[in-house]
């Protein structure tokens, strides 16, 4: 059976399996049959961000979904978590995001969406995976039952006022000076004008798309030029996006770049200072820092940990009734507002946290001294899992002793590029760079 799922849906180079035109196909056809049930006339929402191989994957989606007997509504360009806002609200069967997110224009994705805006269980993409490599002849509607294909002209705006109702009532941004980032990508439109229209003076940047230019030396994972934006202009803080806007990161006015985890961390503690956390805490992942996790205690709250992937940070939120979490990536969700990641819902909450306080950004978003972190990527260049070597488990393992109390090592396969992840982490930089530095070769051994 082929492979197609990873830690957000779909991902690939555009035009070669998983991610060519017969492939999308296969993959409508076999969502539509899965999410076809009973008598009623079925729906399927359909966004996309702003890579040009987003006019091939649309269609053969919309090909395969009408196969099965499915109406598709086209929404355009439009961030993730308007997709996933807009199949809640048009009560569809499923939603699709055409998006590989923070990657370059040449790599497209496809993300799935339940009825209720969350992404699909593990237990879900299996069944679909299974679909897809089968034979879907016998699925197939006949002619008069074939779905239809519409364009939503009012989505973008269904989703501004869906996030302005988000905002704080008592407060507006009247009098900051904010530098967006909208990465060439899907928020290239709507993110400005929520901003806008809740009184900030805007300075938008990279919001000129052209099919190839998507989070191209910009957006979230390219903060410098935001950062020096800021100070150019003197604004009183930055948001970056990235390429389909489910994250996003900040810097301050002096052009600090902060990430998911201090932004979580500001909003934990403005949040809990009004009373408005809920289920004790806050649930975020394996990756983020340490530091954070000793201030959310200190505030008398908890700090849950799941695998890396903004569903399984949902699926943990929904068991504990927490309505904050998040990545250190900058995908941060709002159980009380939303069912996925949203960078544009985070920036407000963020603003609100700052205006609330009266102080300058830098003030409120610096809020707890991070622990140090390596960051180290190994391509694999072949299909062994060097993860699996009975000798790199070892060595893993001693490494793990080696830092006992004072550290600790994530190391994990990517589920969106081919490669292998090493975060250390611990009180003595030099140490954990020595010893993520040794775990990178010893992996380098069996992938070159």
């Amino acid at each position: 059976m082929t492979k197609l799922f990873g830690t957000d849906g779909i991902r690939g180079e555009s035009n070669i399996a998983p991610m060519d035109a017969e492939t999308a196909l296969r993959v409508g056809m076999a969502a539509g049959a899965y999410f076809t049930h009973g008598g009623h006339r079925h729906r399927v929402v359909i966004g996309k961000d702003t890579r040009l191989s987003g006019y091939m994957i649309e269609p053969a989606l919309t090909a395969g979904f009408i196969a099965m007997g499915m109406d598709v509504f086209l929404l355009g360009p439009l961030p993730t978590p308007a997709v996933a806002m807009v199949t809640r609200s048009m009560r569809a069967d499923v939603g699709v995001m055409i998006s590989a997110s923070h990657n370059p224009y040449d790599d497209n994705g496809i993300k799935l969406f339940l009825p209720s805006g969350l992404k699909l269980s593990d237990e879900a993409e299996k069944e679909i995976e299974a679909l897809v490599n089968s034979d879907l002849t016998k699925y197939k509607v006949k002619p008069r039952a074939l779905g239809r294909a519409k364009r939503i002209d009012d989505a973008a705006g269904r989703y501004i006022e869906y996030l302005k109702q988000t905002f704080p009532k008592h407060i507006k941004l009247d009098g900051l000076k904010i530098v967006l980032d909208c990465a060439n990508g899907a928020a290239y439109k709507v993110a400005p004008v929520v901003l806008w229209e809740l009184g900030a003076e805007v300075i938008t940047i990279n919001a000129s798309p052209d099919g190839f230019n998507i989070n191209e030396k910009c957006g979230s994972t390219y903060p410098e030029s935001l950062a020096a934006k800021v100070k150019e202009v003197g604004a009183d803080i930055g948001i970056a996006l990235d390429g389909d806007a489910d994250r996003l990161l900040v810097c301050d006015e002096k052009g600090n770049i902060i990430n998911g985890d201090q932004i979580m961390g500001a909003i934990a503690a403005s949040w809990n200072e009004r009373g408005l956390i809920k289920g004790g805490g806050i649930v975020t992942t394996v990756m983020s820092n340490m530091g954070l996790e000793k201030f959310i205690e200190s505030l008398g709250l908890k700090l849950e940990r799941t695998r890396v992937g903004d569903r399984y940070v949902m699926e943990r939120m929904r068991e504990t009734g927490a309505n904050l979490g998040g990545e250190q990536s900058g995908h941060i969700i709002f159980n009380d507002y939303t069912t996925t990641g949203d960078g544009t819902l985070a920036a407000l909450q963020l603003l609100a946290a700052i205006i609330t306080k009266g102080k300058k950004a830098s003030e409120v978003l610096n809020v707890f001294e991070p622990w140090p972190q390596i960051l180290r990527n190994v391509k694999i260049l072949n299909k062994t899992d060097p993860l699996e070597n009975e000798g790199v488990k070892k060595f893993i393992l001693d490494a793990e002793k080696t830092l006992g109390k004072n550290g600790r090592l994530v190391i994990r396969r990517s589920g969106t590029e081919p490669l292998i992840r090493i975060m250390a982490e611990g009180v003595d930089k030099q140490q954990i760079e020595k010893i993520s530095g040794d775990v990178e070769s010893e992996i380098k051994k069996l992938v070159a």
